[in-house]
């Protein structure tokens, strides 16, 4: 199975459509003159799914040896309107699961 079969069988499990994908965008996305992320957003039409016509994907490799992948997957649903806004929505929510809460 390659990366993009990879990437179908992620989407078709975890929303339950089928995905014919359609490009590759290169994304780098900074903040404070550094680059945050940088890679390569796999972009799919979906099929048959309630909401979204498209999906936003890419996977990278972990430390974790429970799951060393980890698979991203973004609906193109409002706000999400490009691969570069899939990629800032991850970003934002990943750096809200790190940050401890503040304690009073």
């Amino acid at each position: 199975m390659n990366y993009i079969q990879e990437l179908q069988d992620v989407i078709r499990r975890t929303h339950g459509a089928d995905a014919k994908h359609l490009e590759s965008v290169p994304v780098t996305e900074g903040f404070d003159s550094r680059t945050v992320w940088q890679g390569i957003v796999e972009v799919f039409e979906l099929r048959d799914h309630p909401k979204a016509s498209l999906a936003y994907a890419w996977a990278h490799d972990t430390e974790n040896p429970n799951k060393p992948r980890h698979h991203v997957i973004v609906l193109h649903i409002h706000p999400i309107k490009s691969a570069r806004d899939a990629v800032r929505t991850t970003i934002v929510q990943d750096s809200r699961n790190t940050v401890p809460a503040l304690e009073n």
